[in-house]
């Protein structure tokens, strides 16, 4: 379901493909609902060695995160920091992941590839980025760990399943039509820096 609160849109799980249809690269979004952290290993564990994620992540979000942990009394936790992993470790095993889990919503830091690209519109999902140096205030947007679970990895590569409000901002990266915001503009970057250099060039070519 996709709200408008004071002029935020803000999707809440369980998103659907629909959900997704009116939802664009450079867009700024904020998730309602549940986020589960989930890297490296874990990724490993679903596409290589063939496990079930123990979180069902089906028309939910994940979000690609080593995070901070208090533990607390009675097998509770409470959410420290929570700033993003670098998206482009997780290319590899991303397409295989959203097709076997059904993940609607991947949340990260920096762009991805075409493996990525490809799952997002074969199956119907986004990539977003959260902006840098919002670890503590991404961590306040977390109203509750639900539960943990594949804590034999350690605190960075547990998946910490985590109820959401509001979490963002978020910047759409890859849409479900499957274009990349930043593969696209890359290539507005280049056509001007190259248009630069050729002007440079001409002011500067006296020089030997």
């Amino acid at each position: 379901m996709v709200e408008m609160r004071d002029g935020k849109k803000v999707l809440v799980t369980p998103v659907s493909a629909e959900d997704l249809k009116d939802i664009h690269i450079g867009d700024i979004i904020y998730l309602d609902g549940s986020l589960t952290t989930c890297r490296d290993v874990a990724h490993r564990r679903v596409v290589e060695e063939g496990r079930e994620i123990p979180v069902d992540v089906r028309n939910n979000a994940i979000l690609h995160a080593g995070p901070i942990i208090r533990p607390l009394e009675d097998d509770k936790f409470e959410m420290v920091s929570v700033g993003p992993t670098t998206s482009m470790r997780m290319e590899k095993f991303e397409y295989e992941f959203v097709k076997t889990t059904g993940v609607r919503v991947i949340v990260g830091k920096g762009g991805m590839k075409e493996n990525t690209a490809n799952a997002c519109k074969d199956f119907g999902c986004i990539h977003c980025v959260i902006p840098a140096g919002n670890a503590v205030v991404a961590a306040v947007c977390v109203e509750e760990i639900v539960r943990a679970e594949w804590r034999d990895l350690g605190m960075p590569e547990t998946l910490w399943n985590c109820r959401v409000k509001e979490f963002g901002p978020l910047i759409v990266s890859i849409d479900a039509e499957g274009r990349n915001y930043f593969e696209e503009k890359k290539v507005e970057y280049n056509k001007k820096k190259d248009e630069q250099i050729e002007l440079i060039s001409k002011q500067v070519g006296f020089i030997k």
